[in-house]
């Protein structure tokens, strides 16, 4: 037998080899574990000092709204004939009014009702928003036709005119305000809800999961709502100082809330009505609205870049 098939016979031990070629690099090592997309959008949130100051704010305004009303010992309707517009003192700390009443409390107490009528409306908008759009992408064809007719019909018909209506059929109030805003406030979350829902159906993932008979209902609460939340958040962010300016802008007006009752817009109305000789009754809720605006839509600019996804690195 020849040497080369002997050599063809026998048995090469691994020992004979040697791996030859480039090694990974550290450089190409994963070195650090994988993030959620909220932790991630967290992350770039924090790196928006506007958008962090802004939510420092809001959250020091409404804890001081929630606290300041108990702290003078004096309720927002108590009046005192004898100490009309007295100016800022130890005893009133921002003064009173033509009534008497504590400015302090008033002020802080009108902050609250403010918040309250705003977040009340963001979340009606956020569930009838959501869930119309939702629907209506989802299905889809007829059903869709109907629903997005429904909603120029309602895009057609001017705001004001339905808080007029309303408030010449129920008494102006909180409830009559928030009814007011959502008729029309939610078909703006509808309409992103439903692009986005649109941009999603198609796609492979939600297509495996209606492969393996995932129903509508998952769909929507498990797939498609979830990958929406940054437009949601983002939108609502909006739509809470949008609402504080329009109930503020009803009271001033007299449509919205009224006295004895605090808000905003009401103390505005009043402070606006003596401000040639007492300019601090109108100084003092005109700065509290003017931060609300400011730093509500500066932490929706941040969520905004947070949630984008180009702006990821």
């Amino acid at each position: 037998m020849s040497d080369s098939k002997k050599l063809e016979n026998d048995d090469f031990p691994d020992k004979l080899f040697q791996v030859v070629g480039r090694k990974q690099s550290e450089s190409e090592l994963i070195s650090r574990p994988s993030i959620s997309a909220l932790k991630d959008s967290w992350i770039r949130l924090r790196k928006n000092k506007a958008a962090i100051l802004s939510l420092v704010i809001l959250v020091l305004i409404m804890l001081i709204a929630i606290i300041a009303p108990f702290l003078s010992g004096y309720t927002y309707y108590d009046t005192d004939y004898d100490k009309t517009f007295q100016k800022p003192s130890a005893e009133h700390w921002l003064g009173t009014d033509k009534f008497g009443r504590d400015q302090w409390t008033r002020v802080w107490e009108g902050t609250r009702i403010s918040l309250f009528i705003a977040f009340l409306a963001a979340f009606l908008d956020l569930a009838i928003g959501v869930g119309y759009g939702s629907i209506s992408a989802l299905y889809g064809g007829k059903v869709d036709n109907i629903m997005q007719r429904f909603i120029e019909i309602l895009v057609g018909i001017p705001n004001l005119i339905v808080v007029i209506l309303l408030i010449m059929i129920m008494k102006p109030g909180i409830l009559t305000i928030t009814i007011a805003m959502v008729l029309t406030g939610w078909v703006t979350m509808a309409r992103l809800v439903r692009a986005q829902i649109f941009k999603y159906k198609n796609q492979e993932f939600i297509l495996a999961s209606k492969s393996l008979g995932a129903s509508n209902k998952r769909l929507i609460m498990s797939h498609m709502i979830p990958n929406t939340l940054g437009i949601i958040i983002i939108n609502m962010m909006f739509t809470i100082p949008a609402a504080i300016f329009t109930e503020a802008f009803l009271s001033f007006i007299g449509l919205g809330l009224q006295e004895p009752l605090a808000s905003l817009g009401v103390l505005i109305n009043d402070g606006f009505q003596a401000m040639r000789n007492h300019f601090y009754l109108l100084l003092y809720p005109a700065l509290i609205i003017i931060a609300l605006m400011v730093c509500f839509n500066s932490l929706a600019d941040g969520l905004r870049d947070a949630f984008d996804p180009r702006m990821r690195k």
